[in-house]
């Protein structure tokens, strides 16, 4: 009977250990063979010679280290020898050989490198710590066909593309839903099995091409047989099974129990799946698996898998910092203390850990993936170099430790499935390490995966109790990256969702969905809290709106006050995106958060959202995931300090019938050219940033005869009373009574400093500026009637803008000005002087010359970070070094200090530690 794949491996793993370190062709090429070929349980003396003696080309004597005639000849070399030159002098040799003599394969070996050859000259490397990844190469000796792989290359979207078609044709033909899932998820076990170890190699493959018939009508029949044999014992089977199917292995864990009701193929479907096991897919990329098998089920996915995966190094931002980071560090604090060693071994083997929102569990695979590197670092060193022979033994984690909550019913059957393929790789990996093979099969464990709304299920109702565990058990950490979906996407039921979690208890119009799961987080830490159970974390990616403006003391007021949660690390904005081409990306926060505190927390910076963080260990962070007080910057009706009112643009309401390009005022004044004087410009954040020309019908003065004398704007201010009266909102509907009028009309006579209302996030300065008192400004921007200099000056400067940076909305990921949250919370300078507003004024006015110097330039030119005039940028750095000595004689010596220092003078302004006397604005002529 031949050597089973799994003993094979078993003793390529010992002999790789024990042949490491040897260099010698002298001394130890003899015994290395010997025991190369006892892998393949073959006997020297039965099949090879060494030294065997052939003629040359030039006739004379050759000596071949080692021939199995008509099977293997291998040419030994000392380490760093050249080995295509020895591959040379080995088919030299094959010239003194007759026919039948001939080998199937060269082998080329330096004691570490082994270059093996097939018959058609094609050359596989590896290393010997690789062998046993590697046998299959030499299948000949075994009596096994060898198969050729199209391509060594990893499993990637082709894979994807290739089982997508295959499920496309089973959906065409009526198979679908459950059952079209289930099938797909088996099948992709099967090859992924078929390529490392868990069946012997190409198995799988061998039986679909020689049992089943060309044009597929007996596949379904084959694969439903194949699919009950894994679900069966080897003592359950029938005695008379083929022997083909009998080679399998009991699999279990559940994924074959369902009987599945029988698919049907044809002939392209059969040769899409052959083609499928010609990938190898013990290759994928585990930070692509999960998402690789969705992008299977959904066309739009495949199309654009890029934006459907997470990359690793966005994963191990979250679960680093979470838990990582402090068991490597108690590692390497004991690692010379057996005892401690133990005791941290045990502690991982308990700890538990839930994803509430996991996909095809992403955060799950990469979590156990790492853990599992630290135990293997962790038997390493309480081994110390000690031989074993039953390495399993000393492995404690299992996969039964993860826990997941998902909606969709696919990806969480591929979420259960993933957690056991790198169970597997994790197995190989130590069986390579520790030199002896191990294989968790059949399947005993299996991670936790509910199909259901995470925000409507019991996550307390997922655990199961160790047999050993007396009192109530928790979970230990808790991570994941939640859907997103701003307030204006979410469908009823999403909204609903939240209403259910705060109960009444708090107005959820304004927070995202992601917002949920940090509530019922908080919910569960305080079940725990009640218990005496109190240290669970929490870790969660998020949109970084939920750090950002109106949805700060919505959300963190309940979390901290009510809750008690203190945020422990976090991720200040980046952007989520991952390795693909063309990948998709949003701007996020990380945070790190439980109901107990922790002495050192930790902020992780950037310069710029595509930048590497930079690390700030600190005693507190806010809800602004900055240091400093858990303040909160509510919504105000007016300033807090003693300084004018900012007022909104003018909302005209009108479906776009009062506001005109150029071209479209020119048409309209061809028809209509007694209407021109009721024209004025018209400008909203993109028109005045982007020196965009934009008109609008003003009819503020006008009398009811002028506007029957011009038909053509009569039929207009006709058309937006139409509009208005069908519009749900009864403050709309009441403006229709005077349609001729903007909805709402704030502008005043007098020139006015203009701020707009959304600005893109990569402009270190807002551009701010004036405005003739004869142009109309929107409502999407904010106006500071006779605005001055000074006031321009502190507007304009870093420390507004930071200030901005920190508390305003997002529109995406563009800054969202508000008069209510941002202008009327801003901390300004308590009591400069005279001199030092006058430097500031002065400062002002040569940002404004700066900014004359470039008349064809748009603010959107100027203020690029790529394209910013260096004389802008140097009146802007003297703009805000004479703001900063308003505020204090330190410089600040980076970002962090100043929005720190801003919220200590806002604790003192809110407070109302200040009473200051109102003093009359300086109104100086000003410079357009």
């Amino acid at each position: 009977m031949p050597i089973s794949p799994n003993e094979m491996k078993k003793r390529a793993l010992s002999f790789a250990k024990e042949w490491e370190n040897t260099s010698r062709e002298e001394a130890e090429a003899k015994e290395f063979l010997i025991q190369f070929l006892n892998i393949f349980d073959i006997t020297r003396r039965r099949v090879a010679t060494f030294e065997h003696r052939v003629k040359k080309l030039d006739d004379g004597d050759g000596y071949i280290d080692l021939l199995w005639k008509g099977y293997l000849l291998v040419e030994m070399k000392s380490k760093g020898k050249d080995l295509a030159k020895a591959y040379n002098q080995a088919k030299d040799y094959c010239h003194g050989l007759k026919e039948y003599e001939l080998p199937k394969i060269i082998l080329i070996c330096d004691f570490n490198h082994f270059h093996v050859y097939d018959e058609n000259g094609t050359c596989n490397t590896f290393l010997l710590e690789d062998l046993s990844k590697n046998l299959n190469l030499f299948d000949v000796l075994t009596g096994r066909e060898r198969r050729t792989f199209v391509e060594q290359d990893p499993v990637n979207f082709a894979a994807a593309e290739l089982m997508g078609k295959l499920h496309d044709k089973l959906k065409e033909i009526g198979y679908d839903g459950h059952y079209l899932e289930l099938y797909l998820v088996r099948l992709l076990f099967i090859l992924f099995a078929d390529d490392t170890g868990i069946f012997d190699r190409d198995s799988f493959h061998a039986y679909l091409k020689t049992n089943t018939r060309e044009d597929g009508a007996d596949l379904a029949m084959h694969l439903a047989s194949l699919f009950d044999v894994l679900n069966r014992e080897h003592t359950r089977r029938l005695r008379n099974l083929d022997e083909d199917l009998a080679r399998f292995p009991y699999v279990n864990g559940k994924l074959f129990e369902e009987q599945l009701p029988p698919a049907s193929f044809d002939s392209d479907m059969r040769k899409m799946l052959l083609d499928a096991c010609l990938l190898d897919w013990g290759k994928i990329s585990p930070a692509i698996f999960g998402s690789l098998f969705q992008s299977v089920m959904d066309p739009k996915a495949r199309r654009n898998l890029g934006a459907h995966y997470t990359s690793e190094k966005n994963i191990l931002k979250v679960i680093q910092p979470l838990f990582m980071d402090e068991l490597r560090d108690t590692y390497d604090k004991h690692r010379h203390q057996k005892n401690e060693l133990r005791k941290l071994h045990k502690h991982i083997s308990e700890l538990r850990f839930l994803d509430p929102a996991c996909g095809c569990g992403n955060f799950l695979i990469i979590a156990y993936r790492e853990l599992r590197l630290l135990e293997m670092d962790i038997v390493e060193t309480l081994l110390e170099g000690q031989t074993v022979t039953d390495i399993g033994t000393y492995f404690l984690l299992d996969v039964d430790q993860f826990y997941g909550i998902e909606y969709e019913e696919f990806p969480a059957q591929i979420a259960q499935v993933a957690m056991w393929l790198m169970d597997h790789q994790m197995n190989v990996r130590a069986s390579q390490r520790f030199g002896d093979y191990y294989m968790r099969l059949p399947l005993r464990k299996s991670a936790t995966i509910v199909h259901g709304n995470a925000l409507r299920v019991d996550w307390q109702s997922l655990i199961t109790p160790m047999p050993w565990e007396k009192k109530e058990v928790r979970f230990d950490y808790i991570m994941g990256n939640p859907p997103f979906i701003g307030k204006q996407y979410q469908s009823k039921e999403q909204k609903q969702d939240l209403e259910n979690i705060v109960n009444n208890k708090m107005d959820v119009g304004a927070l995202d969905y992601v917002t949920g799961w940090y509530i019922k987080s908080a919910q569960h830490l305080e079940l725990y809290n009640k218990n005496n159970n109190a240290n669970t974390s929490v870790a969660f990616v998020s949109t970084n709106s939920i750090s950002q403006g109106e949805q700060v003391p919505i959300l963190w007021n309940i979390l901290f006050n009510h809750f008690q949660i203190t945020i422990n690390f976090c991720h200040q904005t980046f952007k989520w995106s991952n390795e693909a081409k063309g990948n998709a990306g949003v701007h996020v926060v990380i945070i790190g958060f439980s109901n107990f505190e922790k002495l050192n927390k930790t902020i992780f910076q950037y310069y710029t959202p595509d930048a590497e963080p930079f690390i700030l260990k600190v005693k507190n962070i806010n809800p602004y995931l900055i240091a400093g007080k858990n303040d909160f910057v509510v919504r105000r009706k007016t300033p807090i300090c003693n300084v004018p009112e900012l007022i909104k643009g003018n909302q005209p309401t009108d479906n776009g019938l009062f506001l005109f390009t150029t071209e479209e005022k020119t048409e309209f004044l061809r028809q209509e050219p007694k209407a021109e004087i009721w024209f004025k410009k018209f400008i909203g954040s993109n028109e005045f940033i982007n020196n965009i020309e934009r008109w609008c019908l003003w009819l503020k003065d006008i009398s009811p005869n002028e506007i029957k004398a011009l038909p053509k704007v009569y039929e207009r201010v006709q058309f937006v009373r139409e509009y208005r009266l069908k519009s749900p909102k009864k403050a709309t509907v009441k403006k229709a009574e005077i349609p001729f009028l903007f909805d709402e009309i704030r502008h005043t006579d007098s020139n006015y400093l203009v701020i707009p209302e959304v600005s893109s996030e990569r402009r270190k300065y807002i551009p701010i500026g004036y405005m003739d008192k004869d142009v109309i400004s929107s409502n999407k921007n904010y106006m500071l009637p006779d605005g001055n200099h000074y006031e321009m000056g502190i507007l304009c400067s870093i420390m507004h803008n930071i200030w901005i940076k920190h508390v305003s909305g997002r529109l995406e990921s563009r800054i969202q000005y508000s008069n209510g949250i941002v202008y009327n919370n801003f901390p300004w300078p308590l009591s400069p002087t005279e001199k030092q507003k006058q430097g500031v004024e002065g400062a002002a006015q040569a940002v404004l010359n700066a900014r004359s110097l470039f008349p064809k330039s748009s603010l959107a030119d100027l203020y690029d970070p790529n394209t910013m005039p260096p004389v802008l940028v140097k009146a802007h750095q003297a703009l805000d070094k004479a703001v900063d000595l308003c505020y204090r004689p330190q410089p600040f010596v980076n970002e962090t200090k100043r929005i720190e220092y801003l919220f200590e003078l806002y604790d003192q302004y809110s407070a109302g530690l200040f009473v200051t006397e109102k003093k009359k604005r300086s109104n100086g002529k000003v410079s357009f």
